[in-house]
Formats: C-alpha cells, structure tokens, sequence
C-alpha cells in the first residue's frame, strides 16, 4: 500500500511540474502580457536574483546556455534574430552550412569561448570593441594555418596593421576604418557581391562613410561618372591608395607620392591602348610626360614637380571640355600659376603631352608644338643618320686599308694555324657569333636584337639549334683531330697547364705594373692563350650538355625532376653571358685591339705571323725555330747537290719544323 501511495505521489508532483511550466509558456506567449526586457548578464544565479529583488531584470544564461543545453547559434531565433539571419546570409555562415571551419559567435564576441567574456562593443575590454577589433578578425585572418584551405591569404591582414588605419587606431583614434567598416559585422559578402560594401561600383561610398567630401568629388569626376555607368575598368578608392595597405599620400612607399603617380599609379591606364580601344582615351600618356621637362626633372630627384595630379586633380578629375576642369583652357593661367607664379596667356599655350596619338584620328593633334618638335625630331634623326654613317664608312675604309697592308708585310713568316686548324677557328667563329644573336633575341623578344634576326620566333629558335648543332659537331671534330692527327696531338701537348704558367703569370703582372724590368718568356701558347683554349672547352661542353637538356626537356623528364631542367636554363643563360664576355674583353682585344697586332691579326685569315711579333710574345719558341733553322741550313751547306735543286731550296721559306700552316 506504501509503494503505491509514493508512485502516486511522484506522479502527481511530475503533473504539476508540466502544468506550471506549460501555463508559463503560453502566459509569454498571450498577446496583451507585457515580457521583461532582458539584459544579458552573466552573474551567478544569487546575484541575478538579488537583482531582480532590487528592481533590475536580468538573464541568467545558464538557463539557456548551461550544462547540456544545446541551443543553437547562442539562442537562435529567440534573440538577435536580424543577426542570425545577416549572419546566415554571410560569408562565414555559407562556409559553415557548406560543412567548412569559419568563425562563429563565439570565436568573436568571446575570448577562447568563454562567455564571461563576452562585453558591449563599447567595453574597451570586449573582442568587438573597435581599438580590439582587428586583432578579434587578425585571431583568424592573420594566422596562416587557419587560412591554409580556405583559399583566403593572411596577407590582407598583415597589409593594414601597416596602414594609415591602423596605426590611426593603435594611437587611439577609434573613428579611423577598421574591418567592419569596409566588410560589415555579420553579412560580409565576397568583393563579387553586388551587395558587398567591396563590389566594384559600392567601393566609393563604401569610403565616403569618413570621407564624404571626397566622395562627392569623386562622384562628379570623369571617373566616378564612368563607374556609375558601369564601366568596370574605370578606377575606384582602392586602384589607386590600395586595399589593405593603405598609406598617407606623402609615405614614400605609396603608390601616390609625386614619383609614383606618373610611373605606377596613372600608368596602369592611361600607358597602354586599352583604353584607346575601348573608351577613346589617348594612350602613351605616362611616356609622353617623362619626356616633358616636368618628366625629366622628375627623374633628377626634385621633391617639388608637377604631377599628374598638379595639372588633373586628384580626386576632382574632369575632362578638359569641363569648364570645371582643372586643364580647361579658362583655367590653365591659374593651375600653371599654382608652380609659376605670374604665368601669363603664352606662357599655357603647348602642350605638355606631346606626339600623343588622337584616339579617334590615330596621329597626334595639328598643334604648332607638336608639330614642330616632330619636324625637329625627324630632321636631327636623318641628320645623326648620315653624319654617323659617314664616319662610320670612313674608319672602316682606313681600317681596311691598313690591315691589308699589315697582311701584306713581308716579314709574316712564321706560321701560326694549319690549314684545318683555321678551319675549325672560323666554325667556332661563326657558330659562336650566331649563337650569341639567336640566344640572346629568344630571351629578350622586345630588345632591339630581335627585329634585326626577324619578327619570326620561330626563325631564331631554328637558327639558334642550328648554331648549337655546328658548334657541337665543331667540338667533336676537334677531339677527334686532337686524338688521331700528329699536329693535334702536339698541339695538346703544349697546351697542357704546367707550373710555369703560374710563375709566368706572377712574372708578368709584376712586370706590367713596373716592379720588373723583363718581361717574362713564353713558349708556343703563354698562360692566357691555355686559359682561353681551355675555357672555350669547358663552355662548348657546358652550354652543349644544358642546351640539349633544354631542348629536350620531356624526355630528359622521363628520369629528371623539373627542376634540373630550371637549373640548367640558368646555367645556359649565365654560361653564355660569361663566355661573351670573355670573348669581346679579352679575345678581341688581343686579336685586334693589342697595339702589337692592330688593326687585325691576319693569322685567322693565312695562318702566318710576323717573326717581330713571334720572337716579342714567344720568345721560346721563337729561339727553338731559330736554332732548328739553323741546323737545317748547317745540314744543307755540308750536303753536296745538284745546282737546280740548290737554287729551289733557296727561293724556298724556311719555316718551323711543325707542319707548315698550308
């Protein structure tokens, strides 16, 4: 009887229970019952309480929030509705519905989650307040692994903790941009967006929030009348002071400082003829300026010189027909007056911009500067065309008369190139030089070498292989000659490097420099001549080995990585800098410029050396042909023969005892 009086009793309590809390539920929602405005507080439940005996209503949110409560989004619909649903409609709520990580409630209005601290915006201690709230956004935004994904660089971030706003903060001024400003604080929309506070067309009035005396310039000028139109390409705040980086007007590394508005900033349109195509705006605007005197005494450095924006406006740009218009012709006295004082009417007449194309006639305006200036240029093109030319004919013309008469020196007897080895030399010569023009056409298409090998690309990449092709086989020739000729082999042998190459070169740097008075001797090839020899080995093998791989780069991929096809282009392009370089400082100069062989040194040509020049830069040698001449001529005295061959012998040329040069 007991048992069923206490299973009576617990039902009857849970009954009144579920009577209490339904009647509760239906008491708030009867029309005409007046509901306590809530305040959010996150007091324990006695000094709640105590404040509602005191008179205060308050929330306890343990009610909702507490122990194995699950109520959505902070309370979902029952609090800050029009926040959840902007929330929802937001950037950062489509990531979460998407099943993708993005920032909730909780990761900005809380520190770590915890909801004690959660504060009004106008708490300096709370994560939404606007001297905290970069660093609220900068928690995610500017740590790179929880970017990492998301497609999102944590490079915005870092940008304005460098700019004007955000220094503007850390000094403690709170009305300056802070990120949702510009991006709004819960239905942050893409830049895609058209009703993203970013969008294109938005951007403007998106700033003119602090900037409204700006704006409204900006709106009336040639630029903000285009974007209205919808011209998309037409430029808005952020094409010229940035996005996120933004910097006062005078920081040197901004894109609007005096230096940078012709260079940069203008530039990106008005250079190009994209806008000429499409709207009729006169391109060739930014090179025209640096050829104007302001042009080129801004390249000299001077703080103090006019600008784009001196003449334009910066934000208040109107076209010249506007009578508002900066560079309106009623107007141009006092713009100029603003640099020149006391400018007077001729003082505007010209123009600054000269020789620039009309976009609708495609030849520059018939203004009398223009015009004069291009009849000027064109003269003094012709006249430095002829003058040059003539000089240039000229010195080639004695050039030519004095090394054919130096070739026609009599006392070029000593013989200095074989026939074949001459051969191999012009090979080299002409494969080398033709490989240096190719080479470098294909890796500067826009220089002024490669109109002069063809407008066609192709054409210089099947000249420059065939040039590569000559010089490898020139290559392999040679140490086929080197290993199966007599001369080649001796030839070898005397270039081989020994120690005395480097005494010699100590030797003759102490000589030249005046701490010796002899020069030192050389035998068949000096130190320089093996250091050249051996560096045109090193380069042909070089340049071989990596060109191939170049040319060949898929199947070279079919056992290389990608990167040592990267790595041997750069030791191409280098290899053929340095192996230029050696060629015109030093070859050149000791085959043409060397005072001792000026205006050429024939042995290219016949082979044959004069013995002056032989016995004063090899006097080893030298000594050697002489002594084997001698012994020759001692053999030939103590041999009797018959008078005919006598009289051949001595119309013949002694020469050395190597292979004669033909």
């Amino acid at each position: 009887m007991k048992r069923f009086l206490s299973l009576g009793t617990v039902l009857l309590f849970i009954l009144f229970v579920t009577y209490e809390l339904t009647s509760r539920a239906h008491a708030q929602d009867r029309p005409g019952i007046n509901r306590p405005a809530f305040s959010l507080d996150t007091a324990s439940g006695a000094e709640s309480a105590a404040k509602q005996k005191a008179g205060g209503p308050a929330l306890d949110c343990s009610a909702c929030h507490g122990a194995g409560k699950a109520l959505p989004y902070l309370g979902g619909a029952l609090f800050h509705a029009g926040v959840h649903r902007a929330y929802d409609r937001g950037f950062h709520g489509r990531a979460i519905q998407n099943g993708k990580n993005a920032a909730s409630c909780l990761d900005c209005h809380s520190v770590g989650g915890d909801m004690k601290t959660m504060l009004p915006a106008s708490d300096p201690r709370s994560t939404i307040n606007r001297a905290n709230l970069a660093k609220t956004c900068g928690s995610c935004h500017g740590d790179t692994s929880a970017m990492t994904g998301t497609g999102i660089s944590n490079r915005p971030f870092i940008s304005y903790q460098e700019s004007v706003h955000a220094r503007a903060v850390s000094r403690g001024n709170t009305k300056a941009a802070v990120c949702t400003d510009c991006h709004n604080s819960h239905d942050i929309l893409p830049a895609s967006d058209p009703d993203s506070p970013i969008f294109k067309s938005t951007i403007p009035s998106t700033c003119g929030q602090c900037h409204s005396k700006i704006e409204a310039e900006y709106n009336q000028s040639v630029h903000g009348v285009a974007v209205a139109r919808g011209v998309s390409r037409s430029p808005v705040c952020t094409d010229c002071h940035g996005i996120h980086s933004i910097k006062p007007h005078l920081d040197p590394v901004t894109s609007t400082t005096s230096q940078s508005l012709a260079t940069a900033s203008c530039a990106q349109c008005h250079e190009g003829v994209a806008l000429s195509q499409e709207f009729g705006v006169a391109g060739g605007r930014v090179s025209s300026y640096q050829d104007s005197y302001h042009g080129l005494a801004s390249k000299m450095g001077p703080r103090i010189v006019a600008n784009c924006a001196s003449c334009h406006g910066v934000h208040n740009i109107l076209p010249s027909s506007d009578s508002r218009s900066m560079v309106n012709p009623a107007n141009l006295i006092s713009t100029c007056g603003q640099c020149h004082p006391g400018a007077s009417e001729n003082f505007v007449i010209g123009k600054l911009h000269l020789n620039v194309p009309s976009p609708d006639t495609g030849s520059a305006p018939p203004d009398i500067g223009s015009t004069m200036t291009r009849w000027v240029r064109w003269i003094y093109l012709w006249l430095i065309g002829v003058v040059i030319g003539a000089m240039i004919v000229h010195n080639v013309l004695v050039w030519l008369r004095k090394a054919i008469a130096k070739r026609r020196d009599a006392g070029r007897s000593i013989p200095r190139m074989t026939r074949t080895q001459r051969y191999q030399h012009w090979l080299l010569l002409i494969s080398f030089i033709a490989l240096v023009l190719t080479g470098f056409a294909l890796k500067y298409p826009d220089s002024w070498i490669a109109p002069l090998l063809g407008g066609s690309e192709a054409f210089r990449r099947v000249s420059h292989r065939v040039a590569g092709l000559v010089l490898l086989a020139v290559g392999l020739f040679h140490v086929a000659y080197l290993g199966f000729t007599r001369e080649g082999r001796r030839g070898l042998i005397d270039l081989l490097p020994r120690k005395k190459d480097v005494t010699d070169f100590a030797h003759a740097v102490a000589y030249h420099v005046g701490l010796r008075k002899s020069k030192p001797k050389f035998a068949r090839f000096n130190y320089g001549e093996k250091l050249e020899y051996w560096g045109v080995v090193w380069g042909t093998t070089i340049m071989g080995l990596t060109g191939l791989m170049v040319w060949f780069k898929t199947e070279m991929f079919g056992f290389l990585p990608r990167w040592c096809i990267d790595i041997a282009l750069a030791i191409h392009f280098y290899e053929a800098i340095l192996a230029t370089l050696v060629i015109v400082v030093w070859h050149f100069y000791n085959v043409i410029f060397d005072p001792d062989v000026y205006p050429l040194n024939w042995a290219l040509v016949d082979g044959r050396v004069s013995e002056e020049y032989y016995k004063e830069e090899h006097e080893l040698d030298y000594d050697q042909i002489i002594s084997a001449r001698r012994e020759k001529q001692e053999k030939q005295d103590h041999t009797p023969e018959d008078p005919a061959e006598q009289g051949i012998r001595d119309s013949s040329d002694l020469s050395l005892s190597r292979p004669s040069a033909d």
